[in-house]
């Protein structure tokens, strides 16, 4: 008999041969029966415990492709900036930071936004100058690919118009001069990075604590962390601050583990890789997955690009992984029969990527391997039926396609003719293709209710009047939940344990306070989780809630 039966429920499945059921059973964690009332009823039994849900909502649980939780914590412990909504409000959130942390170390905080630094996004020392000249100030940007120091930080760290910039790193100079300005894009920020405070256990556990009740609490039991760190010998302070979670019974989602590539080496780093995904696993944590950054980001002309920038000269960006290193190095995981994670934001950084996911198929022959690539803020023509033909998916971030400040940063970098290829989300599955959403998160906020209504209608969360961004590449409600469902467990490696519905699966569930099928598509944002389950147990919310 069941321990547990949703009743007088609408069910959505997102399983094709069943997709609406009203009922649920689960024992042991476990979905056990979904049907009719009357079918599952069936398996009621004296200590069986039933929920009449008056006819609400019930999706699977959702899962994110796409999460930075170490990063996501730090960005909310050490010196947030995401509260300023100008630089005037940021010098005060830093001179705070700096006049609470006494002594003379670096003071360092995430959360800038490069859209308050037109046109380019690069932000000057001057303006952190002048909260102090004494402390070195570095602070990462929303989106991790940019430092922004002051005179102080420079100084400590040596770099003066005569330092090279490193491969695959940029030191923003004055084009006058040819002095730093005070930013360093993508692997120049490695020159600075032994001066920030490396996090301590407790904070490392602490942020997979906070983010795993944070995602509950969104409806979110399954996840991949986008890029973990890990030494030659197969140590990872980030694996074993996910087994001291699990041991301790707090791990309350699945979870997969992406290990990041290394770009300042080479093939020579993969035996090191295999053995840190061999250990993780052997201490059950899921690591199947290798997240690659191929290109950086378009307003500071990293991203790789087919044709030059506008009004650029030649520079369409370059590549941060040589094209035939990344063919070999997706050719080995998917031998392996690891998954690639491929961050690729530009159109020639999107195209290479899938041309190395090709060389995997064709050296390997059809593999079960659910290769992936993310952002895609430009996605040429040509390129589009590609995921489909290569079994690839194409992971965007749903909220992020709709018209913002930082669209016009990027439309001004790119022209008009290639942002008509911004986030082509529809044409993508209409040429076979398949979506996996990730909110690369805390860069994006996390709530799937919102990333389904803007992938629906390509417009600011909750604004039926704001300006849509390529309204024919919005997607069905269909595409959007198993783009947030089945989908990512595809990618995640869980879609034989969850994200859908299904008897044998985990019971992962979610109960909803309103029917997103019935509403206006502008406010399904507006919605509620009241109930989160993971295995068969509410991480979030209570019956009380759900039946009232």
């Amino acid at each position: 008999m069941a321990d547990l039966i949703l009743t007088n429920a609408r069910v959505y499945t997102v399983e094709d041969k069943q997709p609406w059921a009203e009922a649920v059973a689960i024992k042991d964690g476990k979905i056990v029966a979904v049907g009719s009332a009357a079918v599952v009823g069936k398996l009621r039994g004296t200590a069986t415990r039933t929920v009449d849900l008056g006819g609400k909502l019930v999706l699977p649980a959702f899962g994110d492709a796409h999460v930075h939780p170490l990063f996501g914590a730090l960005s909310r412990s050490r010196c947030p900036l995401q509260d300023g909504k100008t630089i005037e409000d940021y010098q005060v959130l830093i001179a705070k930071c700096v006049a609470a942390v006494p002594g003379d170390g670096a003071v360092y905080g995430i959360g800038w936004s490069d859209a308050l630094f037109p046109p380019s996004g690069i932000p000057r020392k001057e303006l952190l100058d002048e909260v102090s000249t004494t402390r070195p100030l570095i602070f990462e940007s929303t989106g991790g690919h940019t430092y922004w120091l002051n005179s102080r930080a420079l100084e400590v760290a040596k770099i003066t118009r005569d330092t090279k910039d490193p491969a695959h790193g940029t030191i923003d100079r004055d084009p006058a001069t040819g002095e730093p300005v005070g930013s360093l894009q993508e692997a120049a920020m490695d020159l600075v990075k032994h001066m920030i405070p490396a996090p301590s256990a407790a904070e490392v556990q602490n942020s997979i604590l906070y983010v795993a009740d944070h995602f509950n609490s969104l409806g979110i039991v399954n996840w991949n962390d986008a890029g973990v760190e890990y030494d030659a010998d197969g140590g990872s302070a980030m694996v074993d601050a996910y087994k001291a979670v699990l041991d301790a019974g707090k791990l309350t989602s699945h979870v997969a583990v992406s290990l990041k590539w290394k770009n300042e080496e080479g093939m020579e780093q993969l035996p090191g890789l295999l053995k840190a995904a061999d250990r993780a696993n052997a201490l059950g944590i899921s690591t199947h997955i290798v997240k690659f950054y191929v290109d950086g980001v378009i307003p500071q002309k990293t991203a790789f690009m087919l044709a030059p920038y506008e009004n650029s000269g030649d520079d369409r960006g370059t590549p941060q992984i040589a094209p035939d290193v990344l063919k070999q190095a997706i050719t080995a995981v998917d031998a392996k029969g690891m998954h690639a994670f491929l961050h690729a934001i530009g159109d020639g950084g999107v195209h290479i990527s899938l041309d190395a996911i090709e060389a995997a198929r064709k050296a390997n022959g059809a593999k079960p391997t659910h290769h992936m690539i993310t952002h895609m803020n430009v996605v040429d023509p040509a390129d589009q039926p590609r995921f489909g033909q290569l079994s690839t998916f194409a992971q965007f971030q749903p909220s992020w396609a709709s018209w913002y400040d930082y669209m016009d940063l990027t439309v001004a970098a790119i022209g008009p003719k290639r942002a008509q290829y911004i986030y082509p989300a529809g044409s993508i599955v209409r040429a076979g293709g398949k979506l996996a959403y990730g909110a690369d998160w805390p860069v994006g906020g996390a709530n799937p209710l919102e990333g389904i209504e803007v992938a629906m209608t390509r417009r600011t969360v909750g604004d039926p009047n704001a300006k849509p961004l390529l309204p024919d590449e919005g997607v069905s409600m269909k595409d959007a939940i198993a783009s947030h469902t089945i989908n990512v467990a595809y990618v995640n490696g869980f879609d034989d344990v969850t994200g859908s519905i299904k008897a044998g699966k985990s019971a992962d569930l979610v109960v909803l306070d309103k029917d997103i099928f019935e509403l206006p598509v502008d406010e399904i944002s507006k919605t509620k989780v009241l109930v989160t389950l993971f295995e068969g147990k509410p991480v979030f919310g209570d019956w009380g809630a759900a039946i009232r």
